[in-house]
């Protein structure tokens, strides 16, 4: 007898909801305790890489957004056998960079790319924790655009529908890829 097993089911029993953080009426989904268990964090990092070894869906490169798309992002890349490069906040990088400024909800913040991180052609596989709002994933897109590089698809953990970030993500023609959905939550 085979049991049914959801991937999506699995994950999000393991990430944590912090209520009132940051600030009244947020629900924070903590993805955390999804790192802390080697099971768990295996089947998350299987759900991504059994996608992305497909031929038509195999990146390049694979960009990790600051911080935790550093997390998901760098294991995904070494699992792929292709190299990553980390898209980071305003001041962070040593070297000549490229600069990306984006709304958030509650101001701007700026991330930034290595000039020489990506090459003009590449397929790159743009990686987060969660879509919120998705200005971060759009400003990274962005950023490695600049650079002639193709985003072929975001991918993140958790999705937050209803605060509009996938629908503008998919509005400006990227494809995404999530494996927990929180809407109506």
């Amino acid at each position: 007898m085979q049991a049914d097993f959801s991937i999506s089911a699995y994950l999000k029993e393991h990430i944590r909801t912090v209520p009132d953080w940051p600030t009244p009426g947020v629900q924070f989904r903590d993805i955390t305790p999804l790192l802390q268990e080697p099971k768990v964090f295996r089947v998350l990092i299987d759900a991504f890489v059994h996608r992305y070894m497909d031929r038509d869906l195999r990146p390049d490169v694979v960009a990790g957004l600051d911080a935790r798309g550093f997390i998901i992002g760098a294991v995904l890349a070494f699992e792929l056998g292709v190299g990553f490069v980390p898209i980071r906040k305003k001041g962070k990088l040593p070297f000549s960079t490229v600069a990306e400024t984006y709304e958030l909800e509650y101001g701007s913040a700026t991330v930034e790319l290595h000039t020489d991180a990506v090459r003009p052609g590449d397929r790159v596989l743009l990686v987060d924790d969660l879509i919120a709002t998705g200005g971060t994933m759009m400003a990274g897109r962005r950023l490695l655009e600049k650079l002639g590089a193709h985003v072929t698809e975001g991918a993140a953990i958790v999705d937050l529908p209803e605060l509009g970030g996938s629908g503008r993500l998919r509005e400006a023609g990227l494809p995404l890829f999530t494996l927990v959905d929180y809407a109506g939550h």
